[in-house]
């Protein structure tokens, strides 16, 4: 750990400390703001880069928890100031959040750049807000803190306990279906997100919020903390205190992260049976830090973590449950041996340290290795397939699916779009059984654009009414973590940059067996070169906007669909002040 640093080492100062005219105006335009001379000079500068936003129940509540972490600053000494930044809350934002993950990343880097801050603590939660904030900052490289926004309290529907996302997707197959009416449907809107705050089940948000806490970025159970909690705004004040101490100690992320921080958290990614969307972002933010960090290396921790946290959607229980059961380090506990325990963490302890204070109150919600959720044998909460339909890779959630998919071949029902997809697929005259592997594609990076949740194809009503709720899906988009069943996701090369995925007609035999590690077509070397020569890439409707820049420039999911000049440690220069 470096010394102590004085005042005048902080980047700050470069803005507030000098005695020339651009420093006189620095500190009267602060000052312009109601604020006296005393309350910011001499002070460490703490941004708190807040993703609230109206059209985002996840984030809603984070204006207040703002004012939280303002107290801690205050208390510690520092000058707290309140950034804005992008909101890329999930469900509203169309046509995905995950367009605008590296738009969010960016910004943050941008913030802490541009502006005379010495350390930030990071509000977000809803999926993509926390890989966005944490790219940027690792990429700043300046102390930091992320405060998850916290899952929402439990739901239950007559009786039955529902989780955020993944009860969606049940209860509209069985109104699909016919067993429930369009009343109850009405009544389950209501009653299915009871509070502020992300998703409930081991979704993309809390998979994670808890990757970044064994990594060493939150304070010891943040990520299990509910946002409706009253211990949330004292997490968020804690942060604020904390962060004023580790700008004067000089902890940045490259401090606390490297390939073992980052295999901390593959751990826990495996362990709570964690989204497939945690693929992608894990690597985005090992590029970030430097760290090499591939498809491979998860896959072989999934071989020998198995699912332990028994949370929908590969269990039966809910985020608010792992909260009272004792939370990450709790699970944490129960892999020590799997963890590096020396990596240093935010809070000033290592990784050990915390997990030698951790309790388990509830050994079905939080289990260890000798007694998982899902065995091994049953399935993974990674698996990693190639072959001549992806030679890049693809992944699946296999420990989600039935079993009897795990090995599987059958003809492909292909869609080009998800505008001929939903046309089509109720149709009682489609041509389909349960043998069928329903395939997606140009729902990649580039082709959707920006990698939309639709991997999880819908059941066609036809196979509901005949009681199927589970079949082989193959797309280059991605899936929501909040669902389950035999969806093979993240096709690479994605089918609009001349992917295999591209050249794969109705009819054509797909072959899958997750043991192996392989998804096939059966289809002859000659007649795919015949297929590629006659292939012309589709032509892309944005000429301008964020869009166009992303299409041009984000790399396909194994390499973590970051923009390929964001990647990397190549330094940027501090901003001239004159």
């Amino acid at each position: 750990m470096a010394a102590r640093r004085a005042i005048e080492d902080l980047r700050s100062q470069r803005w507030f400390a000098s005695s020339d005219m651009r420093g006189f105006a620095h500190r009267q335009r602060t000052q312009q703001m109601g604020l006296r001379r005393e309350e910011f000079m001499g002070r460490p500068v703490i941004a708190i880069v807040n993703t609230w936003s109206e059209m985002s129940p996840c984030h809603i509540h984070l204006r207040d928890r703002a004012e939280a972490v303002k107290r801690g600053v205050i208390r510690a000494g520092g000058y707290p100031v309140e950034l804005p930044a992008l909101s890329v809350g999930e469900v509203m934002v169309k046509p995905t959040t995950m367009l605008y993950r590296n738009f969010l990343a960016m910004e943050t880097e941008e913030l802490l750049r541009s502006h005379p801050i010495d350390g930030a603590v990071l509000l977000g939660g809803c999926d993509k807000s926390t890989p966005g904030l944490l790219m940027g900052a690792i990429s700043m490289d300046l102390p930091v803190i992320f405060c998850p926004a916290g899952p929402m309290s439990s739901g239950r529907w007559r009786g039955v306990k529902t989780g955020a996302g993944t009860h969606t997707k049940t209860y509209w197959d069985e109104l699909r279906a016919g067993n429930i009416t369009a009343d109850d449907w009405i009544d389950l809107e209501s009653r299915m997100t009871r509070s502020i705050g992300t998703c409930n089940t081991m979704g993309t948000a809390s998979t994670m919020t808890g990757i970044v806490e064994a990594m060493g970025l939150t304070l010891p159970g943040a990520s299990s903390t509910p946002a409706a909690d009253s211990g949330h705004p004292r997490l968020m004040s804690l942060a604020g205190e904390r962060i004023v101490e580790m700008v004067w100690q000089d902890l940045k992320p490259s401090d606390i992260l490297d390939r073992a921080s980052f295999l901390n958290g593959v751990v826990a990614y495996m362990a709570l049976g964690g989204s497939t969307n945690a693929a992608i972002h894990l690597i985005a933010l090992a590029g970030r830090a430097g760290v090499a960090l591939s498809l491979e290396d998860l896959a072989a921790e999934a071989k020998r973590t198995p699912v332990c946290a028994n949370l929908f959607p590969s269990g039966e229980h809910l985020m608010e449950d792992f909260f009272f059961a004792g939370g990450l380090p709790a699970l944490l506990a129960k892999l020590q041996d799997r963890l590096d325990l020396s990596r240093p963490t935010v809070g000033g302890q290592s990784l050990g340290e915390i997990l030698g204070q951790a309790q388990c109150f509830d050994d079905d919600v939080i289990r260890g290795p000798d007694n998982p959720v899902v065995p091994l044998a049953r399935g993974a909460t990674l698996a990693l397939l190639k072959g001549n339909l992806c030679p890049d890779g693809a992944v699946m959630k296999s420990s989600a699916a039935e079993p009897r998919l795990l090995k599987h071949a059958g003809p492909a029902l292909v869609f080009d779009s998800h505008a001929e997809l939903s046309a089509h697929i109720d149709d009682p005259d489609l041509d389909i059984t349960a043998d069928t592997v329903l395939v997606l594609r140009n729902a990649g990076p580039v082709g959707a654009p920006g990698m939309p949740e639709w991997g999880n194809l819908p059941i066609p009503k036809k196979l509901l009414a005949q009681g199927v709720r589970d079949m082989v899906r193959l797309s280059d988009a991605r899936m929501s973590g909040t669902h389950y069943g035999a969806c093979i996701v993240h096709a690479a090369p994605e089918a609009a940059v001349g992917g295999p995925l591209a050249l794969l007609r109705t009819g054509d035999l797909v072959a899958l067996d997750v043991a192996a590690g392989r998804l096939d077509m059966l289809v002859d070397d000659a007649e795919l070169a015949r297929r590629r020569a006659a292939w012309t890439a589709p032509a892309s409707p944005y000429a301008r906007s964020w869009t166009a820049l992303y299409q041009q420039h984000v790399t396909q999911a194994p390499e973590g669909c970051d923009l390929d000049f964001l990647a990397g440690r190549e330094p940027v220069p501090e901003p001239p002040i004159f």
